[in-house]
């Protein structure tokens, strides 16, 4: 077995003993039993499925007849999930099965790792429980680690504000032939505002466990949504507000004591886990998980899955104990210079340079949840940065590109999103410096819903930065990239904001990437 085939069974072995110790059960919990026959359907939050590997995949379901009253509508007994997954929607062609126990403490949610699947084949799933029947959802596995592909489809998406718009994003790649989606943040939202409302949460800025577990139960109630998710396996990461707004690693923005700050940090964490196809590496402390990964698609590709929120460094010259982002002088801040300050935090900077450098993979993929580029304004007063962004950490930047540049490293594209608009750029070790070459090439997709920046600061965002080639917050979607070894090509999807709930989206712009030269061109 090859060093790397170690390292994945490895790796995959500790995410399979981390997830199970996540949703274990309780000490004293009850056996499980059978359901009783169900008067309301139990899978209203539907199916999904996510972490494709060339013969495994993990699937997704949470029971909860009436997913806004406590315990999901169910009593605080376990329940026998059973699961079926084979090639054909009929079920009749390599069908596998077995049984899990949906138990009340993880909110009645299961998560079933199946292995020992043939490599890049489609494949259909569905569960059953209490006498009702899913519905059933389609995944494929990844091509095998030494195959020769193509072409890999895939959406990118993030910024799902749930008031602000209609999942119309959503409807488009649950229609279209992918993949995989890969999903970069901003899943849920936890604050409000009344201005850009077009339907409610269910109820106010959820802090503990029960209120994010409804929080995302709202989210997966919108049938688009749900549709997108039994249509194709995901990708995850998560950003700030699954939490909360701009919260930096163990700190919140004040509202909240330390200790009660962490616990609701704890508690949005498990609800997220428990709601989305994703296993958490390793635990590496109370309250805290390894969410990144590797996941390779054959010879053609490779996702690096990046944390920037649970390691980073607090924001720059914010008051001791608090995070929270803000618009600062570049020159008036020199604690952004710092050189030990990060994003992603030391460790995980080191694995990923580390496993930059001993890819075999053409196109290497870091999956992080916000702008790589520089996007801060040149003013009369000097150069002004957003603290939250990659603006607000620049020696973290300077690491990640130069340790690309060093190495020389072909093929880096940067995917990212968080800032509510599509954006296409070159990347250098010195931003907008033309004596700094090109090194890597970023996509960012715009929201799902989430409300852009004014056009005049965008305007005023292009024109201070000349390594974004495009850039515009008008309008919300996803990007529909398309990778093969010849090149990559971006299409960002979109239609006018706020979204309605029949909104098409259309081409706004089309970018390539030619393999082998680093940079951006318009298609």
């Amino acid at each position: 077995m090859h060093r790397r085939q170690l390292l994945d069974l490895l790796s995959r072995r500790a995410a399979a003993l981390a997830l199970a110790a996540l949703f274990a059960p309780r000490a004293g919990a009850l056996g499980d039993g059978e359901a009783p026959p169900l008067v309301d359907d139990p899978f209203t939050l539907g199916v999904a499925s996510g972490l494709p590997r060339p013969d495994s995949v993990l699937l997704w379901t949470r029971l909860a007849p009436r997913p806004h009253e406590p315990g999901g509508g169910l009593p605080p007994l376990p329940v026998t999930v059973r699961w079926e997954l084979a090639e054909d929607e009929r079920f009749a062609t390599g069908r596998r099965q077995g049984s899990v126990s949906a138990r009340p403490e993880h909110a009645h949610s299961v998560h079933v790792p199946v292995d020992g699947l043939a490599s890049g084949r489609t494949y259909f799933y569905r569960f059953f429980a209490g006498g009702a029947a899913s519905p059933v959802g389609r995944t494929r596995t990844a091509p095998a680690a030494d195959a020769a592909v193509e072409r890999l489809r895939l959406a990118l998406a993030s910024c799902q504000h749930y008031e602000q718009g209609w999942y119309a994003a959503h409807r488009e790649i649950a229609a279209r032939e992918l993949d995989l989606v890969l999903f970069v943040g901003d899943y849920i939202y936890e604050t409000s505002r009344p201005r850009e409302r077009v339907r409610e949460h269910e109820g106010p800025e959820p802090v503990t466990l029960d209120a994010y577990r409804a929080r995302h139960a709202t989210y997966k109630l919108d049938p688009d949504l749900r549709a997108a998710h039994a249509a194709h396996p995901w990708l995850l990461i998560w950003d700030d507000h699954e939490v909360a707004n701009d919260y930096a690693g163990e700190l919140g923005s004040g509202e909240l004591d330390a200790a009660a700050f962490l616990r609701r940090r704890s508690a949005a964490y498990k609800a997220y886990f428990e709601h989305l196809p994703v296993a958490p590496v390793l635990p590496t402390g109370a309250g805290s998980y390894r969410l990144h990964g590797r996941v390779a698609w054959g010879r053609l590709a490779e996702f690096w899955l990046l944390d920037g929120r649970q390691f980073r460094s607090p924001q720059a010259c914010n008051p001791t104990g608090r995070a929270g982002a803000r618009v600062l002088s570049a020159a008036a801040c020199p604690d952004l210079a710092a050189p030990e300050r990060s994003l992603y935090g030391a460790a995980q900077e080191r694995w990923l340079e580390a496993g930059l450098g001993t890819s075999r993979a053409q196109w290497k993929i870091l999956a992080q949840g916000t702008q790589i580029s520089s996007s801060a304004v040149e003013t009369p007063l000097g150069r002004r940065v957003y603290s939250d962004g990659w603006d607000g950490y620049p020696a973290a930047r300077e690491r990640l590109l130069g340790a690309v540049a060093q190495r020389e490293l072909q093929d880096v594209l940067c995917l990212g999103g968080d800032v509510h608009r599509h954006v296409a750029a070159d990347l250098r070790v010195r931003p907008n410096d033309p004596a700094s070459p090109v090194v890597a090439s970023e996509f960012v997709c715009s929201s799902v819903t989430s409300r852009g920046l004014s056009d005049s600061l965008i305007a005023m965002i292009r024109s201070s930065n000349p390594d974004i080639a495009h850039a515009r917050s008008d309008e919300r979607g996803y990007v529909l990239l398309e990778l093969t070894p010849s090149g990559a090509l971006a299409d960002f999807r979109a239609t006018p904001h706020p979204v309605a709930p029949q909104a098409r989206l259309h081409s706004q712009a089309r970018f390539a990437v030619a393999a082998g030269r680093a940079g951006v061109v318009r298609d």
